[in-house]
């Protein structure tokens, strides 16, 4: 059967760029309106309604996208709750990473069954990083109550600065490091066999590739984790930038593997923050179950998309995220007021309009 043009690059990538911006706008106007509500000692089933509503949407887009970028869920999630709620940030890093745990399982069975996913070098990743995200989320629970006002503020701009860092690299490290080419390989990497080769459907080709520097990698996927655990994030935000630049992995490929790892490590982080009160199910239902279906499409797009262009969406994303953090956390500090919840809307809305522009603009270059 003929597949209809609008599953076809590049309307298939600017199908989800729309999706992510509309559903992901809607969700975050709803809060922004809840969040100004007076507090009256309760809440009524219409406003729990809505809030459990706008939870589903955000949590939707972000797993559509994150899947597809090889970023999880949590990185995106976590500042987004940071910069745009009130709410704690134990319980938030705890959500952030159920959400990270949850987007990982739900791809991995579409990434192993397209040959995309290397699971020997994922197992291999995993162990490290499981210790290091442990390590993380208990220093991040002990240290929680001593951080007051000011300490959630540096945790705020902290988080932004990474962001905003990862941002950059997918700028202008991104195109250029879509297909590594591996020449030599260390004696411990090649014996222990972690090559791979995979089938890239969108260009109708088989692609082979070596691995290389596996100590390395070893070693920065455990800070990694560590970072990821105690900021309530995942560590899908710099597992395919490590899987690209220090082990040689082609882009598409190590944004599979980030999903398997994101998925076999999740449930290790999270330990520290379920004893300790953490997790609210309530709180997390509407964000696992957006989780769930939106990693779930985005796992079977990705096989189909060229991330270059989905690229666009994950950059503006992180921007916006980046800012929201940034103003908020200094607000908390006191160096500048609080920055308004429309105002920061319309920052978004004008990322994403740009984002698509730029879609535009390369599909006009590329036919041209």
């Amino acid at each position: 059967m003929k597949k209809l043009p609008l599953f076809r690059p590049p309307w298939l990538e600017l199908l989800i760029m729309l999706s992510a911006t509309v559903l992901s706008f809607t969700g975050l106007s709803i809060i922004s309106f809840l969040s100004q509500e007076p507090d009256t000692g309760g809440m009524r089933i219409g406003i729990i309604s809505l809030w459990l509503l706008a939870f589903f949407l955000v949590s939707f887009a972000i797993a559509l996208v994150g899947v597809i970028a090889g970023i999880g869920g949590g990185v995106i999630f976590t500042p987004v709750m940071m910069a745009f709620t009130p709410i704690n940030s134990v319980v938030i890093r705890a959500t952030g990473l159920i959400v990270a745990m949850f987007s990982g399982p739900v791809s991995t069975g579409i990434f192993i069954k397209k040959g995309l996913g290397n699971f020997k070098m994922c197992t291999t990743l995993a162990l490290s990083q499981g210790i290091g995200a442990l390590i993380g989320a208990q220093l991040a629970v002990s240290t929680a109550s001593a951080l007051g006002d000011s300490g959630e503020g540096v945790i705020r701009v902290i988080l932004g600065c990474i962001l905003a860092a990862v941002a950059v690299y997918f700028v202008i490290g991104g195109k250029k490091t879509e297909w590594p080419n591996v020449q030599n390989v260390d004696t411990i990497t090649r014996l222990m066999k972690l090559d791979h080769r995979y089938y890239e459907e969108s260009e109708n080709k088989v692609y082979s590739y070596r691995v290389k520097r596996i100590l390395l990698g070893l070693v920065l996927v455990f800070a990694v984790g560590f970072i990821g655990g105690f900021f309530g994030m995942g560590a899908g935000w710099a597992l395919t930038p490590v899987q690209n630049l220090a082990l040689g992995v082609p882009f598409k490929a190590a944004v599979a593997n980030s999903g398997i790892i994101l998925g076999m490590v999740g449930s290790i982080s999270v330990w520290p923050y379920v004893l300790a009160g953490g997790i609210i199910p309530l709180f997390v239902l509407p964000w696992l179950s957006g989780q769930v279906i939106g990693g779930y499409l985005g796992a079977l797009a990705l096989v189909k998309v060229k991330v270059l262009i989905v690229r666009y969406i994950l950059i503006g994303i992180m921007v916006f995220t980046s800012f929201g953090l940034i103003t908020d956390g200094l607000a908390k500090l006191h160096y500048i007021p609080v920055i308004p919840g429309h105002i920061s809307l319309i920052v978004f809305l004008g990322i994403m309009v740009f984002n698509i522009v730029l879609l535009f603009r390369h599909e006009k270059k590329r036919s041209g």
